[in-house]
């Protein structure tokens, strides 16, 4: 196996009543399933962290950029841009055109599959309930007593950070606080109540 770093973040914050407002386009025009200007915010901090070498070490530059397909869904959930939005601006910064976008909600197995056959550092945004329930299980780590079990609604802060050596098949399990905004918060995703 090649050596692979996989970072995955939840998208950006999301309409949630009168506390954040409405969802924009990037042109402005109310929409839904869009970020929120807190998530345009956030969005803007991520491509700078990963983007531009701020971030050391602990956040390096992704050479694959994935997103879930923003016109997909699922019985359970509509479709969703805010995936996409949370990581367009990064993919063009990191010099690709467009995040990748090849796997939709419920196809979180073959987004797996593609992710393991890669080397350098991926990175995916996601919706936080399939990173859980759907994209961790599949990881071979060597550390699972450490994945959160969780992802609390309130939560757009943290980064699951997973590292394979060359010639090994499972991957070292770290979680990152960066405390990019105002309100973010530097413990684990396990330890915060369930509010779903």
């Amino acid at each position: 196996m090649n050596a692979l770093t996989i970072l995955i973040i939840r998208h950006a914050e999301k309409p949630d009543g009168d506390a954040t407002g409405p969802g924009l386009t990037h042109k402005g025009k109310e929409d839904p399933k869009a970020l929120v200007i807190s998530g345009w915010e956030r969005a803007g901090a991520w491509t700078a962290l990963f983007g531009s070498g701020f971030g050391g070490t602990d956040y390096p530059t992704p050479q694959a950029v994935y997103a879930a397909d923003p016109d997909s869904g699922t019985k359970e959930s509509e479709p969703s841009r805010r995936p996409y939005e949370t990581v367009e601006t990064l993919a063009v910064r990191v010099g690709l055109s467009k995040p990748d976008i090849s796997f939709g909600k419920g196809q979180e197995a073959a987004l797996v599959g593609a992710l393991l056959n890669l080397s350098g550092v991926a990175l995916v945004a996601w919706e936080h309930k399939a990173i859980i329930s759907d994209i961790l299980p599949r990881l071979p780590v060597s550390n699972k007593q450490d994945l959160p079990t969780h992802w609390s609604g309130k939560r757009f802060d943290a980064v699951l950070r997973f590292d394979r050596k060359a010639g090994e098949t499972e991957f070292r399990f770290k979680e990152l606080f960066p405390c990019l905004m105002p309100g973010d918060s530097n413990k684990p995703l396990k330890n915060d109540p369930k509010d779903e």
